[in-house]
């Protein structure tokens, strides 16, 4: 690192437990974050404020004046710019080293496949099902850890499902895909704005903890927050035996 990332980066580096070859380690590191709304506008921000080297973000949608309410990457000048690049565009204002690559589209199939395979961590900041269920599978097949976020109304949740741990739960461990889950977005329930800070800002955390190697990641336990109440609490998550995603992936020796 040069003197002007060791200024930029002191703050992390002053913490034991990153230093400098922490940050290194960082700005070595490249992240997927699949969404650019509420949840992943903090999530991307604070990704690429810490030093992330390589950041991937994807988003299909534009911009509304809806979202303005409480996705930060966006302001006035956005509307009607695709997701992926607007939060980008603030990135690279905040981090012009962070080398970020906006992808204007909804990840899926190989472009799914391909984009996990090459990330270190992936950050799932969707609002539907069906993308989470594709990115999880996505994650066991590649055997790379994921971090997960939800909100709606004042309810929040965050864990981690790292596959690399033999006895870790994926996320359909937890939301099986043919249970009647309930599809809850925003645009129907409505969501507290600093909300989706809070729990971005958790996947944040959470994704860097991962990349550095540091503390007790969010694996195998669900964090459900109550922001109406300001209550917190962890719940614990087992493996399904019988999943078929990271059961299956295992039976076919991926």
């Amino acid at each position: 690192m040069d003197d002007q990332q060791l200024l930029r980066y002191s703050r992390h580096i002053l913490l034991n437990e990153i230093g400098i070859e922490g940050q290194a380690r960082l700005l070595g590191a490249h992240a997927l974050i699949v969404g650019a709304g509420g949840l992943g506008s903090p999530a991307a921000l604070y990704l690429a404020a810490a030093g992330v080297g390589r950041i991937t973000l994807a988003d299909h949608d534009d911009v509304d004046l809806t979202n303005l309410q409480r996705q930060i990457a966006h302001d006035m000048t956005s509307l009607g710019v695709n997701k992926a690049r607007s939060a980008a565009r603030r990135m690279q204002a905040m981090n012009p080293e962070v080398s970020i690559l906006p992808l204007e589209t909804r990840l899926a199939g190989e472009a799914l496949d391909a984009a996990v395979g090459e990330a270190d961590v992936v950050l799932d900041c969707s609002d539907n099902f069906t993308t989470r269920y594709a990115v999880n599978a996505a994650c066991v097949a590649h055997r790379r850890p994921l971090v997960s976020g939800a909100a709606v109304r004042f309810d929040g949740q965050v864990s981690v499902f790292d596959r690399r741990q033999p006895d870790a739960p994926c996320y359909a461990c937890l939301f099986p895909a043919e249970a009647d889950t309930g599809e809850m977005r925003c645009a129907e329930f409505g969501v507290f704005a600093p909300l989706v800070g809070v729990v971005g800002s958790l996947q944040a955390a959470e994704a860097l903890k991962l990349l550095l190697g540091v503390g007790q990641s969010l694996s195998g336990r669900l964090l459900l927050i109550d922001s109406l109440a300001g209550q917190w609490r962890a719940i614990r998550v087992r493996r399904d035996p019988g999943c078929p995603v990271c059961q299956g992936a295992e039976d076919s020796g991926r």
